[in-house]
């Protein structure tokens, strides 16, 4: 889907357009200004994108993130990205939600729970730093 908005075969609402990223507004909002950004060739997961391409796509995002301020009287930004679960487009894509005081968004996400005690929050991430790849193994 997003790969036939980048090549123009789908109608979109273009907010950007630049070198490797653009971005467009979703179609179905959470806010109005609600904008994707994407990587303009087809990654599906964030494990593909060259990492090259991660701080293109987060200034693209902070730069919509301003935009949202300056156009729509937001007062923050919400950045997401979501990877194969819930995910509805296989196609790597950060959402820049413009946030407002007062809006009602709040933990629409996730459920939030606490750790049983330090022992466990720390076994849970003693497992994430083994199995943390280093800087360069994830680069495709």
């Amino acid at each position: 889907m997003f790969d036939d908005i980048i090549e123009g075969t789908v109608a979109s609402h273009g907010v950007l357009d630049e070198g490797d990223i653009v971005a467009f507004l979703d179609s179905r909002p959470v806010f109005d200004g609600h904008t994707l950004v994407v990587p303009r060739r087809h990654f599906a997961t964030l494990a593909e994108l060259p990492v090259g391409l991660l701080a293109p796509l987060m200034a693209a995002g902070r730069r919509v993130a301003a935009a949202q301020q300056a156009a729509l009287g937001a007062q923050g930004a919400f950045f997401a990205l979501n990877e194969v679960v819930s995910q509805s487009v296989p196609h790597v894509h950060l959402h820049v939600v413009p946030r407002r005081r007062g809006d009602g968004l709040r933990g629409f996400l996730w459920p939030r729970h606490r750790y049983r005690d330090a022992e466990e929050a720390e076994a849970v991430a003693a497992a994430l730093r083994s199995a943390l790849p280093s800087p360069g193994e994830l680069t495709p």
